[in-house]
């Protein structure tokens, strides 16, 4: 069995498993990265979603061997300096979790919108996240965190620009 080399929040990592194994069960196993989430095994419900060159992407779905040498970014590693992301502030502040089992999930979609459009209307908050299942029903603090994300988001680059 081939080692297979992976970049992973900024980290290099090297694992012999079988290809065909799924990035989830490396990512938990191997690893000790618990932050993505087993939730159906099927890519329908979000729990284990992560970011892969950038774009959100089922883990339990995808096979390691096919993610080998990409960019991988997990909820761990979206934290930078010991400041949380933009969306996780918000989730937190807006109480945007109850159980918080999909909330790795959702944060990582989040991100995943906000880099592609970084002011969505809520329409297009609801049919980007439409993937990511939330069995205690929080979707409206949800929306409602992205929203928040998008602005500090919004508001931190236009700092920048100004030279603050």
């Amino acid at each position: 069995m081939p080692a297979i080399r992976l970049a992973i929040n900024g980290r290099s990592y090297s694992v012999d498993v079988e290809p065909e194994t799924s990035l989830l069960t490396v990512l938990r196993e191997h690893l000790d990265l618990t932050g993505s989430k087993y939730g159906c095994g099927e890519g329908q419900c979000g729990a284990c979603t992560v970011l892969i060159d950038g774009k959100a992407q089922r883990s339990c779905i995808t096979r390691v061997g096919a993610v080998s040498h990409k960019q991988i970014t997990t909820i761990e590693g979206l934290e930078s300096g010991g400041r949380l992301h933009p969306v996780q502030a918000a989730f937190l502040e807006l109480g945007a979790m109850q159980c918080g089992y999909c909330t790795s999930g959702m944060i990582i979609s989040a991100v995943a919108l906000l880099k592609r459009n970084p002011a969505p209307k809520e329409s297009e908050i609801i049919n980007f996240m439409d993937g990511n299942v939330c069995r205690c029903g929080t979707y409206l603090r949800i929306i409602s965190a992205v929203q928040k994300a998008a602005k500090a988001m919004s508001a931190s680059t236009v700092a920048k620009g100004a030279g603050l």
